[in-house]
């Protein structure tokens, strides 16, 4: 399934894109509430990244692409924080012991900085309630990085928000347990899609101005009108449908998030993405995403009233007492 992720991942959480530095900062102080955290920029005006984030009882799990280099500073946290890279570079300093590719574990109580350079997109999941131990076997950070890269490829079929808190909370019970029983257990590749799914799967992202077609859809699909439907139905979770009403409410979301009006036009954006009854479409909005638009937009709002203060970053060291270099995963 890994093909199919040419989006973000966690797209559907998006809550900020092409992000200032206050509100980047802010966001992450208040998802990992750690207050105290300093962010160092290389260009401290020019934008600073985009942010996905899925937040539940047990925690969150935030989706960070880096838009220039930078350096976290002064964190020391209550409880276990995970850093899985998806692609990029990102080093650590500062006394950790626990940091291989393609993961780190950073214990509560442990004062570290993290750096990560242009174009780097790293996952933070936190907290984690389960100790650490001092000593693990070879391959721990692989098993939990395989259990946050299915929890990422996953996320691209959620049927509703209901389904992605579930699987969230789901996704905290398997690290910690990870973790506690201190195994190197690799979980199980998600299977590759069937080429059929990816061919429809990739139009209906890629072409913002379809409308749906099953006919249309199956003949491009290669598959009968009813076995694509089975098919996608099958191995994603979504009828085929289901998944192009998704694709429109991410595409609203997106506009929502950067949307710099007094007044949303959030209407506007729902009739442009297909919607033609306003109401209808603010209940199917929060049922895939656990708000309202007008939350949405009023979330990044409110971090840009509270801009913090940055410093610029001269640049990143180039071999620092311990490190985490990431490939692809």
């Amino acid at each position: 399934m890994r093909n199919l992720n040419a989006n973000p991942e966690l797209e559907a959480y998006l809550r900020l894109n092409r992000a200032g530095c206050g509100e980047w900062l802010a966001a992450i102080r208040e998802l990992l509430a750690c207050p105290e955290v300093a962010c160092q920029l290389a260009r401290p005006q020019a934008v600073a990244g985009s942010m996905s984030a899925l937040e539940v009882e047990a925690g969150a799990v935030c989706v960070l692409d880096v838009a220039q280099d930078m350096s976290f500073d002064r964190w020391l946290l209550p409880r276990t924080l995970l850093v899985a890279v998806v692609k990029g570079q990102v080093r650590l300093q500062d006394g950790c012991r626990l940091t291989a590719f393609p993961l780190a574990i950073l214990p509560a109580g442990t004062r570290f900085s993290l750096q990560a350079g242009e174009g780097s997109r790293l996952v933070l999941v936190y907290p984690i309630a389960a100790s650490v131990p001092a000593w693990h076997p070879p391959g721990l950070e692989a098993a939990l990085a395989g259990h946050i890269q299915r929890f990422l490829m996953k996320s691209d079929y959620f049927q509703d928000h209901q389904d992605a808190r579930l699987e969230t909370a789901a996704l905290f019970d398997r690290l910690n347990q990870q973790l506690a029983s201190g195994l190197a257990r690799v979980p199980e590749e998600l299977p590759v899609l069937d080429r059929r799914l990816v061919r429809v799967i990739e139009k209906m992202r890629g072409e913002p101005d379809w409308v749906f077609n099953l006919p249309e859809l199956a003949q491009h699909s290669g598959a009968s009108e009813r076995n694509l439907y089975y098919l996608m139905k099958r191995e994603t979770g979504l009828t085929p449908y289901r998944f192009y009403q998704r694709c429109r409410l991410i595409r609203v979301r997106r506009r929502l998030v950067d949307c710099q009006c007094d007044v949303p036009h959030i209407s506007w954006y729902a009739a442009d993405a297909g919607f033609s009854h306003l109401g209808r479409f603010a209940a199917l909005y929060r049922e895939h995403f656990g708000e309202l638009p007008s939350e949405t937009v009023q979330w990044r709002r409110r971090l840009q009233d509270q801009p913090p203060a940055l410093t610029a970053l001269s640049s990143l060291p180039s071999s620092p007492a311990s490190s985490l270099i990431s490939e692809p995963w």
